[in-house]
């Protein structure tokens, strides 16, 4: 059951025993959630944890199958796609977004009117403060201003206001559905994976946007730095031993303690556990024995045979007491910690040699890439960062050699192998199963580690099918068995897209410890802050900075 108003002075957000499955899938059960206004709330957890679901139930997208929720009437939820015929203009939507701030200025007029007819009426005032606090919330004399500024922030200013959303590419759309929706500027705003299609300046303007909003906003992402940036407190939704926990700080702090908790939680499992062995031990000898199985003396027998009656009471008071003891830890024993999906094996194999593991000369793609010179060390680390179009993946694709480029050549070390994760993961045939794609690696010459042995696919989803599993399951298996074949060179594209925040540390330690040669191309901020080996800087195609082993040519 769901609820449409939240309270005066309470919180603005109020979820309470929310459950939800899909099937025989549980993805919430029991949870309890508070957003007070000025706070903003950050959702974590494994790909599948429940985070959009929880977003779509808060929104009221979906209902719970048990629990309520408590909503303002202006809740507003960042839809992937643009609610609106693809023949609406860029500046429809934006005045659509203004409608709500243009009804208050108008009813704070008739307030005013009102007020001056009868300046002692009680209902004149009452309405007139009522007008007055939805127009400061809302910033109605500046509504204008600030559009342009939520549209130029998030790199649309340059977009024409006629242009129809059917002809905006999906980046355009998807930043001017999030711009219609802070220009709205709800009491609670409801985001899942906002900062998709932002560059490092939206971002930073979206950043700072948030952190100036008064009412609650509950956000999803897998950004690392938004997430440190913007929030006052986290939810993993992650299995817990006592569920979903709540976190009073932004992402660093969080980090911390995700990890003591883990620890906690792997603690007390151990001591329930060796209690659990205890008792067992004291129902089946212990608690039978009396006075540690010391025989009676000879001297003593008459006395030993009249307290025998005693004893045996206290005996079976202790078999009854340890009994007792263990039936409940063993109906309300922590369960283990599930094993967290984590990089088990190195994501290269040892180089054969040394020098250069790739190398490129005089790369030409019209349009799209040139770079003079680039040589790979059969070790090396090299991170490629640069705007969306700066010729990133054209770059790796021809590396990888999937793109022939127009000129120039790209040299593998005699022998070498090299694997290329894409950022679009597509299979074929949905039907397969993690399992039985990774099965010729197992079986081929390579003698590829077990699927399971990786670490990152959950048993669950060995045999699903690849159609059934999200895109973050899908990548990972990508991932995988891109791993599975131990290649010289691993090449990865946006590798932390879709990944949850915990693998994505994962990779980053998998990254520095693997022996083989590795080239990342990134808009991960976290990721590019503590990166500490090589880097090309690239724009619109060419590279701009390189900080060793590349230089650069002009077309």
């Amino acid at each position: 059951m769901t609820y449409s108003t939240a309270s005066a002075g309470g919180p603005l957000l109020r979820a309470r025993d929310l459950s939800r499955a899909y099937g025989e899938r549980v993805v919430l059960d029991g949870l309890d959630l508070d957003v007070a206004p000025g706070q903003r709330l950050g959702l974590v957890g494994e790909n599948g944890a429940g985070k959009s679901t929880l977003l779509r139930l808060l929104a009221g997208i979906e209902e719970p199958d048990a629990g309520r929720v408590l909503r303002p009437a202006d809740t507003g939820f960042l839809h992937q796609e643009l609610p609106h015929p693809p023949e609406t203009t860029t500046a429809e939507v934006i005045d659509g977004a203004l409608a709500p701030a243009r009804e208050v200025e108008r009813r704070l007029a008739a307030a005013a009117a009102a007020l001056d007819a009868d300046p002692e009426g009680a209902a004149a005032l009452e309405g007139y403060a009522a007008a007055l606090a939805d127009a400061e919330r809302l910033e109605v004399w500046d509504a204008d201003r600030r559009a342009e500024l939520v549209v130029a922030g998030l790199g649309l200013g340059g977009v024409d206001p006629g242009r129809p959303v059917g002809r905006m590419s999906g980046g355009q759309r998807a930043r001017l559905a999030l711009a219609a929706l802070l220009v709205r500027r709800p009491r609670a705003l409801l985001l899942d994976e906002p900062t998709n299609h932002l560059d490092d300046s939206a971002l930073e303007f979206l950043e700072g946007h948030l952190r100036g909003l008064p009412g609650a906003v509950v956000v999803a992402s897998h950004d690392r730095v938004f997430l440190d940036a913007v929030c006052t407190c986290l939810v993993d939704l992650d299995p817990a031993v006592d569920g979903p926990v709540r976190y009073g700080g932004a992402y660093s702090f969080y980090l911390r303690e995700k990890r003591l908790e883990r620890e906690r939680w792997e603690q007390r499992h151990q001591q329930e556990q060796e209690q659990i062995k205890h008792l067992r031990e004291a129902v089946r000898t212990t608690a039978r024995k009396v006075g540690y199985g010391r025989p009676a003396r000879d001297n003593d027998k008459m006395n030993f045979h009249r307290t025998g009656g005693r004893v045996e009471k206290q005996v079976s008071r202790r078999v009854r007491d340890a009994r007792a003891r263990l039936e409940e830890l063993e109906n309300d024993q922590v369960r283990r910690p599930p094993r967290p999906l984590s990089f088990t094996r190195p994501l290269t194999g040892a180089p054969a040699g040394e020098g250069s593991a790739l190398s490129a000369r005089g790369l030409v793609v019209p349009g799209r890439l040139s770079l003079e010179h680039l040589d790979l060390p059969s070790d090396g680390r090299l991170l490629v960062t640069g705007p969306n179009g700066a010729g990133k993946s054209t770059l790796l694709h021809v590396l990888a050699r999937r793109l022939r480029p127009a000129r120039g050549q790209v040299l593998w070390r005699r022998g070498a192998s090299v694997a290329l994760l894409e950022q679009d993961v597509v299979f074929p045939d949905p039907g397969r199963t993690p399992r039985s794609l990774y099965g010729t690696l197992e079986t081929g010459p390579s003698g590829a580690p077990a699927l399971a042995e990786l670490g990152l696919v959950a048993p669950r989803d060995l045999d699903r099918p690849v159609g059934e599993l999200s895109v973050g399951q899908r990548r990972r298996l990508a991932l995988a068995m891109l791993v599975g074949r131990s290649p010289d060179v691993l090449l990865l594209d946006e590798p932390t897209n879709h990944l949850s925040l915990a693998l994505a540390e994962e990779l980053e330690e998998a990254l520095g410890s693997s022996p083989g040669a590795v080239v990342v191309a990134t808009h991960d901020r976290w990721l590019r802050r503590r990166w500490t080996g090589a880097e090309l800087r690239m724009d619109g195609g060419r590279a701009v900075r390189a900080s060793v082993h590349t230089t650069t040519g002009e077309r």
